[in-house]
């Protein structure tokens, strides 16, 4: 369904587009189109003087990722067998959307876990500012992008998901949380729809 109004303090929050996630194939939508998708918002909700979030994952000091709890996915791994280092520059913000620190007023927020609101400051950031709604771009739409969106939901705000703006490692995934998670505590909507909404 269409998105039907942003709230008047609305925040633009984009999830993970920074250089060793955005250089990832994916589906249904290409890395890049989500970028500049988002960019394109970006721009927008800046130019209507609301907050633009840039949140990027990266790992604990040692190296190591914050989740170290047991899943499946850890006892499949060989005994000993340490997570790869991830590269000099994996966590630096895309420049599409303005690099390192983004652009003048934007708020970069830092995370170790999938959403962006545990362990972080983005809810009292987006509280200070009075939004009361936000709008998620970003990679992956089944891990960083839906746990954000679970999260903003259960701290009350008013939740769009941009679902040409978004996209997974597969369309399966993608699809699964479009149609089946979203519409459960969020609009979704295109790019055009959330831009034709703020007169963009």
């Amino acid at each position: 369904m269409p998105v039907t109004t942003l709230d008047p303090r609305s925040a633009l929050v984009v999830v993970d587009l920074q250089a060793g996630i955005a250089g990832m194939p994916t589906e249904p939508h290409a890395a890049a189109d989500v970028v500049a998708r988002s960019a394109r918002l970006a721009d927008a909700f800046r130019a209507k003087d609301l907050p633009v979030v840039l949140v990027r994952v990266t790992a604990l000091p040692d190296g190591a990722d914050a989740v170290r709890g047991r899943s499946d996915l850890t006892a499949a791994a060989p005994a000993g067998q340490a997570a790869a280092a991830r590269p000099a520059g994996w966590d630096v913000i895309v420049d599409e959307l303005g690099g390192p620190a983004g652009k003048d007023g934007d708020i970069v927020v830092t995370k170790r876990n999938w959403g962006a609101f545990y362990g972080t400051d983005l809810d009292v950031q987006l509280r200070r500012r009075g939004v009361t709604h936000v709008v998620i771009t970003g990679i992956a739409t089944s891990i960083g992008v839906e746990s954000t969106a679970r999260q903003a939901h259960e701290h009350d705000y008013h939740v769009t998901v941009a679902t040409d703006a978004v996209a997974d490692r597969s369309t399966v995934d993608h699809e699964h949380a479009v149609t089946r998670i979203f519409p459960r505590l969020a609009e979704t909507g295109t790019t055009a729809e959330v831009l034709a909404l703020l007169g963009a």
